[in-house]
């Protein structure tokens, strides 16, 4: 009975997380493309700016290239994880556990690196409201995984005892 809870909570919390990554990705495509276009133009017989960053944004602050950056790759695999962990979900059985888990915890990973590239970008201030969302969105994303995590994890005890 507490195996099915468990499989319930973990099916819910990896809908959630699959939506919010995607999200997550829609907005950093955006802010990717928008700072692709928007960037340094070089022309020839011009030299770069003496403090030219190869990841510029021109839509927020100092911290933003590498939220943007970290975001997106955590993204990625955040959707990869959330996959897997969907697969596990589907069969249920012990044999998914390992890679629905450590998929999970590398997705954490890279979501808490973004996650500190999100808090130092609020500390400099000077953003956009997507990127606000993004944020946001970073902030919970690291929480729910964790979460997602510990039901893996607490499932797979129950089950051995």
């Amino acid at each position: 009975m507490a195996s099915e809870q468990m499989k319930s909570v973990a099916s819910a919390l990896l809908v959630l997380n699959l939506c919010m990554y995607v999200i997550v990705l829609a907005i950093g495509s955006w802010a990717m493309n928008r700072a692709i276009d928007r960037g340094f133009i070089i022309g020839p017989g011009y030299e770069l700016p003496a403090h030219f960053s190869p990841i510029f944004f021109p839509m927020g602050n100092a911290a933003t290239g590498f939220f943007v950056t970290f975001s997106l790759i955590a993204g990625v695999v955040g959707v990869a994880s959330a996959i897997v962990g969907l697969n596990h979900t589907r069969f249920w059985s012990s044999d998914g556990i390992p890679s629905a888990a450590s998929t999970a915890v590398i997705a954490w990973t890279l979501t808490l690196l973004a996650m500190g590239f999100a808090s130092k970008e609020i500390e400099l201030s000077i953003r956009n409201a997507r990127l606000r969302t993004m944020e946001a969105f970073m902030i919970i994303l690291s929480a729910t995984q964790l979460l997602y995590i510990a039901v893996i994890y607490g499932a797979s005890s129950s089950r051995r005892t």
